[in-house]
């Protein structure tokens, strides 16, 4: 239902917009779309009518199937049309060549069927179903409360800190070099979070000189847990020769107290496991510990585990459980109900959790939108009660819920987890990628489609649907995030009706010739994609190399490509390019840390649907043909960390694009310069790279000023110091609207003069790294004209050895501040944390 819902909102702004705009093909078509767009009406009006679509879902199932596979046929006819376009409009074939009349009659006979097959599901669908046409008024989106305070913390541990000090006493004492200690329980009981409380904890990491978590999960293996545990000491690119890597853990490891904690064991082999302890025994007088958490005692004990330093949670007490659902339905108000009535439907609803923590802040987070309507409290009491009364257990019941309350949008969002390999630590940015290549969502208003996705996966953390690893302190964008295994299975079995995958088992993807959606794994062999017409999205979850052919793959449906940090060579790399230029309908590709790619070759050019290009950290990349520039879509293009000389010129005409970084300021007739982004009037981030070659001209100072929508502006100096170049950085005019400031390898003591609250009175956040600055306020011929202070929310310094400020007088400078970040300013003096070492500052509230 869920594809079905998101293609129809999808596919009806598509032709909505292509009328309006009178783009080529609607006016080639204008019948046929008109038809289609009523059709698209019709059928969004007898899906609306849910409480009749959940008591016949069975009887419409084959009926709702073949809707979705329409509509994904209706959207690859759209997507060709709009790719014919811009062959047309760059003058690649004539309106009236023969090729072109055949397309004009191919399309119109697949439009009509589709219309056609629209009017039989129309038909069927009022045997059970009851159009719902929208009010005049139009719906109105709930809008989530956004938790901003920074001293209100819901992953608090309620109920739970005696234990946490019986662990932490197990830890500590010394009688032993090694401590096994174990938490065992079933699933959504707290388990892993009692354990981050513990990884965490000050006392605790301050025992010990290196710390490691391994999220080990059904599907492990020695050499993957070796591995991780490598990288996280520092030692990357260690061979796959297990013995090897065992033995360089010992070596790192030898005469120093570890941490290390064991997350989610299933099982283990123990001969392997006995030989990796043993190289931890060799400490005089010190201890180190492994922290285990599994649901099967048997488990932790083969692993070593005493009976009596197993922690065995327990759920929560009716006050505890309380508690904690306020934490979470009442974020807004700081954890306090607001009236007697909530409170009572608030605790029957809590009563059913069972004391399970995960059902418990799932639900919780689910009610948090709805704080003001009692009535949306009963009802989900009511659907909650229903759910229970089954074979569902409170947990199941509470994500089900949750996942049922869910609007259409963030679904088939969150349905995307259901790929990524079990405990995986996913990028926020490769998700978002994936959301906008596929067209889950859209521009919207002011906000680009990206920074709609942030918020989308904002909304899904606020759920208790999401946990986030790593987010920006600031503001609290989440950088990376990975999801519970019970929500997991959920999304994998809803994935699975919905025909995105498929799995086996125990959770693992396998390719059928259905797919929408792969995770392509090192289990599978590329000749599985041969003639799959289907497949959408592809993300490959390994770094081994893969090789693809040309002739025996076709992924003709392919709107997302995914190989970033895979290990190929300069050859594979070239037939990887071969197959990808095939790809017509591919909207994103990312190739980020591909180190054997060293050019985007000319054949880029026939990618006319392309719309988010990643390339960053590719250091051999030296050359982009100039035939990027006719990737007229583009709305993201990430060079960052490129070994690339510059950018083609004519980048200029890319007008839709909205990011761009790795900019090299080059004085090269061929490159792009400042003044070739003056048209580029949708530009929200710019990222740009300066060194001694660089030049901006008179005539290019002021174009800064005309990108009214830029909101990230970065500078990174690479190290130069030539005084002319300090002096063109002095002379720019800064974008009126500017939000966040990023300035990086500046090696010159004063900041570029429009630096300052009065030129930049928007700006919210401000980070300077690796630089020889003496001071982060006015310039002296500034600082007399001007009492201005900062409106600044956020500040990051980190690595400025010269640095010499007083906070307090940066405080006052500030007022706005709730966020600092310092690292590595030995000068600066008052600093509440040490300042030789990363240390994080927050504004008391209270």
């Amino acid at each position: 239902m869920i594809v079905v819902d998101g293609m129809l909102n999808k596919l009806g702004e598509l032709v909505f917009t292509s009328l309006l705009n009178q783009a080529q093909f609607a006016l080639d078509f204008k019948s046929e779309l008109d038809t289609m767009k009523t059709q698209l009406e019709v059928l969004k009006a007898f899906l609306s009518d849910t409480d009749n679509l959940k008591s016949k879902k069975e009887q419409i199932k084959t009926t709702l199937a073949k809707i979705r596979e329409l509509f994904y046929e209706a959207d690859n006819i759209l997507t060709d049309c709009l790719i014919r376009d811009e062959y047309r409009s760059d003058g690649f074939c004539s309106s009236f060549s023969p090729q072109e009349l055949i397309f004009k009659y191919q399309i119109g006979q697949k439009l009509k069927n589709i219309n056609s097959q629209m009017e039989k599901m129309e038909r069927i669908l009022k045997r059970y179903l009851k159009p719902q046409y929208p009010s005049i008024q139009g719906d109105t989106q709930k809008i989530l409360t956004r938790f901003t305070s920074q001293d209100f913390d819901p992953s608090e541990i309620i109920g739970l800190e005696s234990d946490m000090e019986n662990i932490k006493g197990w830890i500590f004492s010394k009688n032993e070099a090694l401590h096994r200690v174990g938490i065992v329980g079933m699933g959504g009981l707290g388990k892993t979070t009692i354990a981050q409380k513990i990884f965490s904890d000050r006392e605790v990491v301050s025992q010990f000189e290196r710390t490691i978590w391994v999220s080990v999960s059904q599907d492990f293996s020695e050499e993957r847990i070796m591995r991780g545990m490598l990288e996280q000491l520092g030692q990357y690119g260690t061979g796959s020769d297990q013995g090897q890597m065992l033995r360089k853990l010992h070596q790192v490891l030898e005469g120093k107290t570890c941490l290390i904690v064991m997350d989610d064991v299933w099982t283990i082999n123990i001969d392997w496991w006995n030989r990796f302890c043993s190289g931890l025994l060799k400490l005089k007088g010190r201890s180190s510990c492994i922290l285990i958490t599994t649901r099967n005692e048997d488990v932790a004990v083969n692993m070593g585990v005493d009976s009596s330093r197993i922690h065995r949670p327990k759920v929560l007490n009716k006050d505890e459980s309380w508690s904690l659902f306020s934490l979470f339905a009442f974020s807004a108000n700081k954890g306090i109900c607001p009236n007697y009535q909530i409170e009572k439907v608030g605790r029957i609803i809590v009563e059913k959790c069972q004391g399970l923590p995960l059902a418990i802040k799932t639900i919780g987070g689910l009610l948090a939108s709805k704080i003001n309507s009692f009535g949306e409290w009963r009802k989900v009491s009511e659907e909650f009660h229903e759910l229970t009364r089954g074979k569902d257990s409170s947990v199941a019941a509470s994500l089900q819920l949750s996942y049922d309350e869910l609007p259409s949008r963030l679904k088939q969002c969150l349905l995307c987890f259901s790929i990524y390999p079990e405990d995986s630590e996913i990028r926020a940015q490769q998700l978002i990628h994936w959301w906008v290549g596929e067209g889950f969502i859209q521009d919207k208003d002011t906000k680009t489609a990206a920074e709609q996705g942030f918020e989308y996966l904002s909304e899904l953390v606020s759920r208790c649907l999401v946990d986030v690893v790593q987010r920006r302190g600031y503001d609290g964008r989440v950088y990376s995030c990975k999801m519970h295994d019970l929500v997991r299975d959920m999304t994998i079995k809803v994935s699975e009706d919905e025909a995105f995958c498929s799995f086996d088992g125990k959770g693992k993807q396998k390719l059928t010739a259905d797919s929408r959606w792969l995770g392509f794994t090192s289990d599978l062999d590329t000749k599985s994609l041969n003639k799959n017409l289907k497949l959408r999205a592809m993300l490959l979850m390994s770094g081994n190399p893969v090789f693809f052919n040309k002739s025996n793959v076709v992924l003709r449906s392919l709107r997302v490509l995914d190989c970033s940090h895979c290990k190929l060579d300069t050859t594979q790399v070239e037939n990887l390019m071969d197959l990808i230029c095939s790809l017509k309908r591919l909207a994103c590709l990312n190739l980020s840390g591909v180190v054997g790619l060293k050019e985007v070759p000319y054949s880029i050019k026939k990618l006319c649907n392309l719309q988010l290009l990643i390339l960053t950290g590719c250091n051999n990349l030296v050359k982009l043909h100039q035939s990027i520039t006719n990737l007229k879509r583009l709305v993201i293009l990430d060079l960052g960390s490129c070994g690339h000389e510059y950018l083609p010129r004519e980048v200029g005409r890319l007008s839709y694009l909205q990011e761009l970084s790795g900019l090299r300021l080059v004085n090269n007739a061929q490159c792009c310069r400042l003044r070739d982004l003056e048209a580029l009037v949708q530009l929200r981030v710019l990222r740009i790279n300066v060194n001694n070659e660089s030049e901006i001209t008179e005539e290019e100072r002021k174009v800064l000023s005309q990108l009214q929508k830029l909101k990230v502006f970065s500078i990174d100096a690479e190290d130069c110091k030539d005084e002319k170049i300090f002096k063109m950085l002095d002379q720019l005019t800064p974008p009126p609207n500017l939000q966040e400031l990023y300035l990086r390898r500046y090696r010159h003591e004063i900041m570029p003069k429009w630096i300052n609250p009065e030129k930049l009175s928007s700006l919210q956040y401000l980070c300077i790294e690796n630089g020889d600055l003496a001071s982060i306020r006015m310039s002296p011929e500034t600082e007399d004209d001007t009492n201005c202070t900062w409106n600044l929310e956020g500040l990051c310094l980190k690595v400025l050895p010269n640095l010499e400020e007083d906070w307090k007088d940066l405080e006052q400078n500030m007022p706005q501040l709730h966020y600092v970040e310092v690292s590595r300013c030995f000068n600066l003096r008052n600093f509440p944390c040490p300042v030789d070492k990363p240390g994080v500052w927050r504004k008391n509230e209270d």
